[in-house]
């Protein structure tokens, strides 16, 4: 509902797009009205894979403007984490050129409120509406009415920074601030036999990769998959720390890529905390897909470790894909599953 909120002033001439055509949309997203209203000059970024590959499909430009690079109108749909949004409204502020407008929209039940506060901090003054049970909120600084400061501030809150345990994450990745605690439970119960080349999937900032790297001596290779571009950075640092603290070298990849489309390569073992949400919304196909995707890629003698929740319902599509699947520990509302012997 924000993207068809923050098209809403376009269609009611409350405001009007770009003479030139230019329009940057940060963490962009498609649909069939974005489509109708885009323009040549149209620039959509989006650092989640699945939903950049959509505005793809949907014949949009999507790409990251150069550092200098301006436009006339930045359109952005905040994310609900509140240091990354700020972080976003000052990236916004970066590109935009003067006398251009800044717009927004975000979720009332998502922090909408905030956004705006925080953007009128920013830029001095804001406009809005309410439409879709949205905020749509917009800003047309002069030089003069932008807080420096406050810009160079929340510039610097999207930088990767040590969390806990000497772990580098960012703001508004998977439990972005602490070690999620089934992924903590999976790392805990790893064997330490796991060999030969290892698949994280769904890496996030890295956290299950570097405790396979501490704990499972005879692997040799590992490759994380994460469909969110923010993650890698973060999880180069954290995989490359784990190797120095073990004195150990192998083969590491760190993939920008959607698990739910199959892996590239073959695994003599896979590691995954399944996601099992998009923002707000439960999508336990996710956890499926995964699994499925899990299946196809180890070989024939392969082992899957993952980690859910209690309550999701991942034992029958392990049964179709797995002649062995052992519960290996519940504790404190997660489960933690090996899963051997793929089935063709």
């Amino acid at each position: 509902m924000a993207l068809a909120a923050l098209l809403f002033p376009f269609e009611t001439a409350v405001l009007t797009l770009p003479g030139d055509g230019r329009v940057l949309f940060l963490r962009a997203r498609a649909g069939a009205r974005v489509r109708e209203m885009a323009q040549p000059g149209w620039m959509c970024q989006q650092s989640f894979l699945p939903f950049a590959d959509e505005l793809g499909r949907n014949g949009l430009r999507v790409d990251e403007p150069a550092a200098d690079e301006k436009f006339p109108l930045v359109m952005v749909l905040p994310p609900r984490q509140r240091d990354e949004a700020r972080a976003l409204f000052a990236q916004a502020l970066c590109h935009l050129a003067p006398g251009g407008m800044l717009l927004a929209s975000m979720p009332n039940a998502e922090g909408a409120k905030s956004g705006e506060a925080d953007l009128a901090r920013l830029t001095g003054s804001v406009q809005h509406l309410s439409k879709h049970k949205c905020r749509v909120f917009w800003s047309t600084p002069g030089p003069e009415e932008i807080d420096r400061s406050i810009l160079d501030e929340w510039l610097a809150l999207d930088a990767p920074r040590e969390i806990v345990d000497g772990y580098v994450s960012r703001p508004g990745l998977f439990a972005w601030d602490r070690v999620d605690r089934g992924s903590a439970l999976l790392a805990a119960h790893l064997p330490d036999d796991l060999h030969g080349r290892v698949a994280d999937l769904g890496a996030g900032y890295g956290y299950l990769s570097s405790q396979v790297v501490a704990r499972c001596p005879q692997v040799n290779a590992i490759d994380l998959y994460e469909a969110e571009a923010r993650a890698l950075e973060p999880a180069r640092c954290n995989i490359e720390r784990a190797l120095r603290a073990c004195g150990r070298e192998m083969a590491v990849g760190v993939h920008w890529h959607d698990v739910t489309r199959g892996l590239p390569q073959r695994y003599d073992a896979i590691v995954c905390n399944p996601p099992f949400h998009q923002g707000r919304a439960d999508l336990p196909q996710l956890g499926r897909a995964f699994i499925i995707a899990a299946a196809d890629a180890l070989v024939a003698d392969g082992r899957l470790w993952l980690v859910a929740n209690r309550h999701l319902p991942y034992e029958a599509i392990l049964a179709t894909r797995f002649q062995q699947v052992r519960t290996v520990i519940v504790q404190e509302g997660f489960k933690v599953i090996e899963a051997t012997g793929v089935r063709a």
